[in-house]
C-alpha cells in the first residue's frame, strides 16, 4: 500500500510538472503575439522568427549544457529515473521532496529560460539583426541565465564567495530582471530607432500594428502565468501543498485584474484617454510583482501589489522615453523596473528582508547585465548588432527573412 502511495504522488506530481510547463510554453506564443501586435506592420514576420528560434535555441542550449550549469549535473542525472516504485521509494527515502521525475523538472526549467529570453526580443525590436539576436540567445539561454539560476534556485554560493539570503518564488528577479537587464545591455548599444526621439529630445509616439493581436498576446500570457507561478510549487500531491496552489492561482489572478486598473486609470489622468497599451502592460506588471511572493499573500494585498506595479510600469515608460532609452514593447519597464519591485514587495508585505532581497537583486542585475554588454559588444565588433538604416526604413521583414506578413498592405517603408 505504501508504494501504491508513492506511486500515485510521483505520478500526480509529474503530471502536474508536465501541465505547468506546458502552460509557460503557451507564454512563448503570448510573447510572440504581443510582439508582433506592438511592432510596425513592416518588422512582424522578423519578431515572430525571432520568437520561434529563441524558444528552440534555449530548449537546446539548456539541454546541452545550462541545466547542467544550473542544477549540477543535467536531467539525465537527476531526479527520479526509476520505472518502479520500490525506485521511486528509494530516491524519496533520500530526498524527501522528491515526487517527480527528472525529466519533468528539466522540462518545467526549460520554458523559464526562453521566457527569459523572450523580455529581450521586444526590447531590441525593429532594428536588430536577427543571427546576432540569435547568437546572443545561445549565451544566454546556455550560460548567463543559467550561473544566476544556480545562485539562487539552486542555492550555490555565488563564484564560491558568498550564498544569497533570497527569497524569490517564481523569478521576479531570477527569471524577469534577468532579461530585462540582457535587454537594457542590448538596447544601450543598439540606440534608438530612427525618428524615435526629435532633435528637441521629446519621444514620437511609433503606433503598433495590430492591438487585437497585442490584447491576445497579454491574455495568453495572463493563462500561461498560472502554469508560471503555480507550477513553481514543484509538487501536487499533499493537502497543505494542494492549497497553496489554489492560493497561488487566486492571488495571481488577483494581481493582474489590480495592475491592469491601476495603469488605465494612470494613464486616463496622465494622457487623457484609456491607452490599451498601457493597460496591457499594466495586467503584465501586475503579474510580474506577484510573482516573487504569490503563495502567501492574501487577494487583496496581491491586488495591492499588482496594483502598485500598474503604476510603476507607466512611470517607467515614461522615464526610458526622457532618458532616449527606445523599447518598443515596453519589456525593460514590465520586466525590469516591475521586477525589482516584485523582489523588494517580499520584503514589504512577507517576511523577507530588505538586505538579503536587495544583494540578490544586484547580484542578478550585474551579472546578467554586465555580462551581456560584453556580449553584444563582441557580436557588435564581429557581425554587427544592426541593420542598415535602409533595411530599418524598408522594414526588417524584408531584409532578414524576405518576406511580409502582410503582402497586401505593405509596400515597403509605407508604414
Amino acid at each position: 500500500m505504501e508504494n501504491q502511495v508513492i506511486e500515485l504522488a510521483y505520478a500526480m506530481d509529474t503530471f502536474y510538472f508536465l501541465i505547468c510547463g506546458a502552460l509557460v510554453m503557451w507564454m512563448a506564443a503570448g510573447f510572440a503575439m504581443l510582439e508582433a501586435g506592438l511592432v510596425r506592420a513592416k518588422n512582424t514576420t522578423e519578431i515572430l522568427t525571432k520568437n520561434v528560434a529563441l524558444f528552440a535555441v534555449a530548449s537546446t542550449m539548456y539541454m546541452v549544457c545550462g541545466y547542467e550549469l544550473m542544477y549540477d549535473g543535467g536531467f539525465f542525472l537527476s531526479g527520479v529515473a526509476g520505472t518502479g516504485a520500490e525506485d521511486v521509494a528509494a530516491v524519496i527515502a533520500s530526498d524527501g521532496d522528491t515526487y517527480y521525475s527528472g525529466a519533468s523538472d528539466f522540462f518545467f526549467q526549460v520554458v523559464f529560460v526562453a521566457t527569459a529570453m523572450s523580455i529581450v526580443s521586444g526590447a531590441v525590436a525593429e532594428r536588430m539583426k536577427l543571427w546576432a539576436f540569435l547568437a546572443f540567445a545561445v549565451v544566454m539561454t546556455g550560460f548567463i541565465y543559467p550561473m544566476e539560476g544556480s545562485w539562487t534556485w539552486n542555492g550555490d554560493a555565488v563564484f564560491g564567495l558568498y550564498s544569497l539570503d533570497y527569497s524569490d518564488y517564481a523569478g521576479s528577479g531570477i527569471v524577469h530582471l534577468a532579461g530585462a537587464a540582457a535587454a537594457l545591455a542590448g538596447v544601450l548599444l543598439l540606440g534608438p530607432r530612427k525618428g524615435k526621439y526629435t532633435a528637441d529630445g521629446s519621444a514620437n509616439a511609433i503606433p503598433g500594428s495590430n492591438l487585437p493581436l497585442a490584447t491576445l498576446g497579454m491574455f495568453i500570457l495572463w493563462l500561461g502565468w498560472f502554469g508560471f507561478n503555480g507550477g513553481s510549487t514543484l509538487k501536487l500531491s499533499d493537502v497543505a501543498v494542494a492549497n497553496e496552489v489554489a492560493n497561488v492561482f487566486m492571488n495571481t489572478n488577483a494581481a493582474a485584474s489590480g495592475g491592469l486598473i491601476a495603469a488605465l486609470i494612470v494613464a486616463r489622468i496622465m494622457f487623457g484617454k484609456a491607452d490599451l497599451t498601457m493597460a496591457l502592460n499594466g495586467a503584465l506588471a501586475g503579474l510580474v510583482a506577484i510573482t516573487a511572493d504569490p503563495a502567501s499573500q492574501s487577494a487583496f494585498v496581491s491586488t495591492i501589489i499588482g496594483a502598485i506595479g500598474g503604476v510603476l510600469v507607466i512611470f517607467s515608460i515614461v522615464g526610458l522615453d526622457k532618458a532616449k532609452i527606445d523599447d518598443p514593447v515596453g519589456a525593460i519597464s514590465v520586466h525590469g523596473t516591475v521586477g525589482i519591485f516584485g523582489v523588494l514587495a517580499v520584503a514589504i508585505f512577507g517576511d523577507a528582508s530588505f538586505g538579503g532581497q536587495i544583494v540578490g537583486l544586484l547580484t542578478i542585475f550585474i551579472w546578467v547585465f554586465v555580462v551581456s554588454l560584453i556580449v553584444w559588444m563582441i557580436l557588435k565588433v564581429t557581425m554587427g548588432i544592426r541593420v542598415t538604416e535602409e533595411e530599418e526604413y524598408e522594414g526588417v521583414d524584408l531584409s532578414e527573412c524576405g518576406m511580409e506578413a502582410y503582402p497586401e498592405f505593405v509596400r515597403g517603408g509605407s508604414q
